[in-house]
This record gives C-alpha cells, structure tokens and sequence, in this order.
C-alpha cells in the first residue's frame, strides 16, 4: 500500500461566510512559497491505524491544539505524488497566533554536515473559502469543494 495521510479541514463561519484554517509547511524549501503552499493540518498514519485517531493527532502535533466536535467524513483525495489523504470536517475555532509544532531535523544547508531542527509548521492562519482555495495546495483543493457543498 503506498503512503496515506490523514488530516482535520477546521471551519469556523464569520460574518456571513465559512473560513478554513490551514498551515504552511515549515523548512527552508517553503519558505519563500505562498500560493499553492498551504495545507489542512495532517500526517501520515501507518496501516491499520485508526485514520480518524490520526488525523485529530496530527493536528495536535502540528498545532498544539486539541479538536473536538462533529467529525464530518469527506471523499478521500489522492495528491500529485500518489499520497492518499483521508480528511473530515469539522467545526470550530483555534488561534492560529498560539500554534506550536513538532520540528524536524535535516542537513541544510545542503552537504554542510550540519543538522538543524525546524517546525514542520511555520504559520497558520484563517482564510475565507475563495482565498484558501488560492493558497492549498492544488491536490487539496477538492476538500474545500466538497466543504462547500455538504455546508
């Protein structure tokens, strides 16, 4: 079986709209890389896993936040590289300014022999529908479609 993530599309209704809460990628290779960058919090989980129990995992992993609520099940999407991703809705709120994420350790710069740790998430933030659907990366794209429609 190839690699599978499982992931939390948080959405909070403000002012008359839905809003999303993604996460940008943390590391030197996302950076300086905005639009199609950002992502919904999630991970990968091993077979046999429960992927609901992963998903809400990854999102404390990556937020520092625990999620609670209606875990609304979405169509699973299968990304650019062949990743399968199981993702579920759900609502609520989290401040996006209170994030703290695991790190992960690399060599960087590339052949220096030195290994830094950085956070696998470097920012959060809410994003009405229109503008998440600019800024997710393109393969995610169809959560916040089908978001809109069971909304």
């Amino acid at each position: 079986m190839g690699k599978q993530s499982a992931g939390i599309l948080l959405y909070r209704r403000r002012e008359g709209r839905v809003e999303v809460f993604l996460v940008h990628p943390g590391g030197p290779f996302w950076a300086k890389k905005d639009l199609r960058a950002w992502s919904i919090p999630k991970g990968e989980f091993q077979e046999g896993e429960d992927p609901l129990e992963a998903a809400r995992r990854e999102f404390h992993e990556e937020t520092g936040q625990e999620i609670e609520g209606e875990f609304i099940p979405l169509r699973p999407i299968r990304q650019s590289g062949g990743k399968l991703v199981y993702a579920w809705a759900v609502e609520g709120n989290c401040n996006p300014d209170t994030i703290q994420s695991n790190t992960f350790a690399m060599e960087w710069p590339p052949r220096s022999g030195r290994i830094r740790e950085f956070p696998e998430i470097d920012r959060a933030a809410w994003f009405p529908l229109e503008q998440a659907k600019e800024r997710i990366v393109k393969g995610q794209v169809p959560l916040l479609e089908e978001l809109l429609e069971k909304l």
